[in-house]
């Protein structure tokens, strides 16, 4: 494994969500997901009622997390490229996730979990970071 590769499963273990971003039908989205690393692939887990992953399933999909609003000096982002596949987790991997979400836009949070085998691993660093202010304060 290269060492990009072990850098950004450093960096992914150390934020639980991310976004997974492909096509339906020619058209782009990107969706927030739970993510855990095993065995050097990505597993994710976000709502069956988004219908989501039949678009995922099979499909080369990009994945990112970063630490952009963790008001750190120094700014991480990493991306995962790949085949993503619909699984059954195992036991161990299901209690990894952690705790379920319990509603998803109003409705029961139904999990579904893809895994994508990594075919490009990038990482970016952003140093010195300014100090992130929002234009207008509530």
């Amino acid at each position: 494994m290269p060492t990009d590769d072990y850098r950004a499963i450093e960096l992914l273990n150390r934020t639980p969500y991310g976004r997974v971003s492909a096509s339906l039908r020619a058209l782009p989205f990107t969706a927030v997901t739970r993510h855990i690393v095993v065995d050097g692939r990505l597993l994710l887990r976000l709502h069956r009622g988004y219908g989501y992953h039949r678009a995922l399933d099979g499909n080369v999909v990009a994945y990112e997390a970063d630490n952009a609003n963790s008001g750190a000096q120094d700014t991480w982002s990493v991306q995962f490229t790949g085949t993503a596949r619909a699984i059954a987790p195992t036991p161990a991997e299901y209690e990894q996730f952690g705790r379920t979400p319990r509603l998803a836009d109003g409705e029961p949070f139904d999990p579904v979990f893809l895994r994508i085998e990594p075919e490009f691993v990038k990482v970016h660093h952003l140093c010195d970071v300014p100090v992130f202010r929002y234009a207008h304060s509530a």
